[in-house]
C-alpha cells in the first residue's frame, strides 16, 4: 500500500484507517506506541503542533514505514477524495 500524505491531517487520516483496519482502538494503540489515547486522536485530526518523533513512533507501532520522495505532479487533492 502506497498513499499520499501532503498534510498533517492527511496523516491523520492514513494513521487512523490503519489502526481501525487493524482492528485497534485509540488507547489499544496508544499503548503500543507508549502515548496516551488523547494524543492519538490529536494526531488523527491532524494537529500540526504533533512532534515528528510523535508520528515516527506511531507509524512503528501500527508496522508502517516514512518515506520520503520528490513531489508527484498529480493532483494535490487527490486524498481528499477518498476520504
Amino acid at each position: 500500500m502506497t498513499d499520499l500524505a501532503r498534510t498533517p491531517k492527511h496523516i491523520g487520516n492514513l494513521i487512523r484507517r490503519t489502526r481501525r483496519k487493524l482492528g485497534l482502538s485509540q488507547a489499544e494503540l496508544g499503548n503500543k506506541a507508549g502515548f496516551r489515547q488523547e494524543t492519538i486522536s490529536l494526531i488523527e485530526t491532524g494537529n500540526p503542533a504533533t512532534k515528528l518523533e510523535t508520528i515516527l513512533a506511531v507509524l512503528a507501532a501500527l508496522d508502517l514505514e516514512f518515506h520520503i520522495v520528490p513531489r508527484s505532479k498529480g493532483d494535490s487533492g487527490m486524498i481528499e477524495d477518498i476520504f
